[in-house]
């Protein structure tokens, strides 16, 4: 399954900006809004203490004065009568705001005096509250307003200035691999970033042809000036056993050169298919009956024995066949049946294959713990060799992962190791799934 795409750099750009432009309004709103609360409760309650201080001012120095209210201006004595409002016998001395009364939104000055006791001077502040709705209101949308505009020119901005950047993913997106000539350009109202960038992977491009190109040429030598002196070796070699009369301490050592001559033979097949693409092996695929294949490779292999205390066991053999280059499944069993061999003293080498092409091979070895087992894993995702194993497992992992094969590596108990060779991705009808 494929990754999810994320979405795209002027997207991404606009959703920052809208979301910057969002913080930044919140900001202001909240800051003005805070300011605009402590000025008006400055300006209520500098007018308020000044009109209370001239009443009382009036009330102890004039014995004939009176205070008449007004509209918006009201003076109340706090002593429990009828005709103060209840709300206000619950106000503490200081200045209250947004205090209602007689449904209307007023300011109340509240004030203990030596003479007149608690006086209560109401301002009628509703009218203003209603004004500072309206204004609110228009200030929010016009900063709504002023956001969509800015998103809107923003998202054009941004689209124009990464269009260039667009065009220049578009062209390397419609690259294709092993075609010759490709190159990428930049659009001419691109910045020098972006020629920096195109600069660079057309220098990728140029570099990768050339190597495929030496690639190319040397698979080709390699499959034709390899195999050759090899083969005359091992047709030499072959003359040679045929000799009647032939000492049997020079046949020996003829069979090893005909051995040696066979596995190089063997490594050079292997290497040329690692050169190749996982798709151009489809051409080199054959039917391959692993039920007719496995005893040959057991006995190709039993020499390699010699004297050791070992047996080998076929425990189950399904009746299974696969589509793969043949040289390439009896590489990959013969070497995990020469590792199991090699690293074995005595006791029995058990060899099974399911009908799902998977092949398993457990030797009586002394066996491998988890950190050596995570050793290899980690040794074959480097790509590092062991020099000590010939082709080994290492190359066997490459085959794995060219061919969609699955490589596993397993700790038995008391003792030994158990390999697990899956090959069910070459099976009729999903090999060439895998490899493509």
């Amino acid at each position: 399954m494929r990754p999810r795409k994320p979405a795209p750099l002027h997207r991404r750009l606009v959703w920052w900006l809208l979301g910057y432009l969002g913080l930044i309004s919140l900001a202001v709103f909240s800051v003005g809004n805070y300011v605009h609360e402590h000025a008006e409760h400055s300006a209520w309650r500098a007018l308020l203490n000044s009109e209370l201080d001239s009443i009382v001012n009036h009330i102890e120095h004039e014995p004939h004065y009176r205070w008449q209210d007004s509209d918006t201006l009201r003076l109340f004595k706090v002593d429990g009568s009828a005709s103060t409002p209840a709300v206000l016998a619950g106000l503490h001395p200081g200045l209250h705001d947004g205090v209602v009364i007689n449904d209307r939104a007023s300011a109340v000055m509240v004030r203990d005096t030596e003479r007149q006791g608690r006086l209560a001077l109401v301002l009628d502040i509703n009218d203003f509250h209603e004004l500072e709705e309206f204004a609110t209101r228009w200030v929010m949308l016009a900063g709504v307003v002023m956001i969509l505009v800015t998103v809107v020119m923003a998202s054009f901005g941004v689209g124009r200035l990464v269009r260039p950047l667009r065009s220049l993913a578009a062209r390397i997106d419609v690259l294709k691999p092993g075609v010759p000539g490709q190159r990428v350009e930049v659009d001419p109202r691109g910045s020098s970033e972006l020629y920096v960038i195109a600069d660079a992977v057309n220098d990728y491009l140029a570099r990768n042809e050339q190597f495929v190109e030496r690639e190319r040429v040397f698979v080709s030598t390699a499959s034709h000036e390899l195999r050759t002196p090899i083969a005359v070796i091992t047709g030499a070699a072959e003359l040679a056993l045929e000799q009647p009369g032939l000492p049997e301490r020079a046949r020996q050592q003829i069979q090893r050169v005909h051995r040696t001559a066979q596995g190089v033979e063997q490594l050079i097949q292997l290497l040329l298919v690692l050169a190749r693409e996982p798709a151009r092996l489809l051409a080199l695929g054959e039917r391959i009956a692993l039920d007719e294949l496995v005893p040959d490779i057991i006995e190709d292999h039993r020499h390699l024995m010699g004297d050791k205390d070992l047996r080998i066991t076929v425990d189950g053999l399904a009746h299974v066949a696969i589509v793969a280059p043949p040289a390439v499944v009896q590489a990959a069993i013969g070497n995990l049946l020469r590792n199991a061999i090699e690293n074995s003293g005595r006791g029995t080498i058990h060899i099974a294959v399911s009908e799902r092409a998977v092949v398993t091979l457990q030797d009586p070895g002394h066996g491998m713990t988890p950190e050596e087992i995570a050793a290899v894993y980690a040794r074959l995702a480097r790509g590092h060799r062991n020099e000590q194993s010939g082709i080994g497992l290492e190359l066997i992992a490459k085959l794995c992962e060219h061919l969609g094969w699955a490589l596993q590596i397993e700790t038995c108990q008391p003792r030994g190791t158990r390999v697990i060779l899956d090959m069910s991705a070459s099976l009729p009808g999903g090999g060439e799934a895998a490899l493509t």
